[in-house]
């Protein structure tokens, strides 16, 4: 699947989901994780990313729903690089993954 310019892989579980990354990390630029995720929270998944060295240069962006400002807080604390609130349009989602890559590109 693309986004844009971006090559996409999909997951439909935490599990499958942390598969993927430790399959093709050295690949992945960005993560976005639904913070209601099948199996285990799209929180836990962040902690798990965050907490492994391999993994430090992958940004992760969170979504969920607006009303569900105590998972935002908690995902920053958990070191996410940004969030997403549902609904949100595949325009407005491939520019904040633009601006995300690229100020990331810039950083390195």
């Amino acid at each position: 699947m693309k986004l844009g310019d971006f090559d996409t892989i999909t997951s439909n579980n935490a599990k499958e989901a942390m598969k993927m990354v430790e399959e093709n990390y050295q690949d992945i630029a960005l993560i976005l994780l639904d913070v209601m995720m099948p199996g285990r929270s799209g929180l836990a998944v962040l902690e798990s990313i965050k907490n492994e060295e391999r993994y430090k240069d992958i940004l992760v962006v969170l979504f969920t729903v607006k009303s569900f400002n105590e998972d935002i807080q908690k995902g920053k604390r958990l070191g996410a690089d940004g969030y997403i609130t549902k609904p949100f349009s595949g325009k407005d989602l491939l520019k904040i993954v633009k601006t995300m890559v690229s100020e990331k590109s810039v950083e390195r």
